[in-house]
């Protein structure tokens, strides 16, 4: 099987472009993550929503952690990883096709779906990124679009500027959400000690992750105003 891996390779207007009726919540041992998912991107909307209803990522952990790059997580293989095993080859056995296109990109905060090196840029049904990246000048930006032939709108070149991102993934994965709460939580995750495979060395679990809307957080809610 493929190992499924990311490769090497907010301003308000940009946050409103995403969905804000469909959020996800994360709860790990460092704090709480929310995601709001996009609607232009309906396929992955719609498995996210289907696995994170049946809990599929709960006890999965966050193997790959890279400063200035990503966080990434959801293998299924995760859940009863021993120390030091190799992660990312976890897969459900069907791909989402997919939902590239130029609103969606890799600014800082931005939610993707990890894929192989399939030729129509399929995602991982599973496999999740979370962008942290880093600031770019004009002049860097104008040698990635010379590199990949994509380029820039003013509003993404300003945000890659002043906010951060991972701009030479643009095009290459699909961008299916963002960070509303949480990035200080992000970045806590991407700086902690990692292994030469980019594994923590002490486990990162998502112990609980749900849809903001569920009955769960809403039940929460109530208890958090009587208190």
């Amino acid at each position: 099987m493929k190992k499924i891996i990311l490769l090497l390779c907010a301003f308000a207007t940009t946050v409103a472009a995403f969905a804000q009726t469909h959020k996800v919540v994360i709860e790990t041992d460092s704090g709480r993550i929310v995601m709001a998912l996009s609607d232009n991107t309906p396929q992955h909307r719609d498995n996210m929503i289907k696995l994170v209803k049946e809990k599929f990522f709960d006890s999965t952990l966050f193997h790959r952690i890279i400063p200035t790059f990503v966080i990434q997580g959801g293998d299924p293989n995760s859940k009863r990883a021993k120390p030091e095993e190799m992660l990312g080859n976890g897969a459900l056995g069907y791909l989402v096709p997919a939902e590239i296109n130029d609103s969606n990109f890799h600014q800082r905060g931005a939610l993707g779906m990890a894929r192989d090196n399939n030729p129509e840029k399929a995602s991982s049904a599973c496999q999740f990124y979370i962008v942290v990246g880093k600031k770019y000048t004009d002049a860097e930006l104008d040698m990635i679009a010379q590199r990949t032939g994509r380029q820039f709108t003013p509003t993404q070149r300003e945000i890659y500027k002043t906010e951060g991102g991972t701009p030479s993934l643009d095009g290459n994965y699909t961008v299916f959400g963002i960070v509303t709460e949480g990035i200080e939580i992000v970045d806590k995750i991407v700086n902690m000690p990692r292994n030469q495979a980019d594994r923590p060395n002490t486990d990162i679990a998502m112990r609980k992750v749900y849809m903001m809307d569920d009955k769960t957080e809403k039940k929460g809610r109530k208890k958090r105003k009587k208190i």
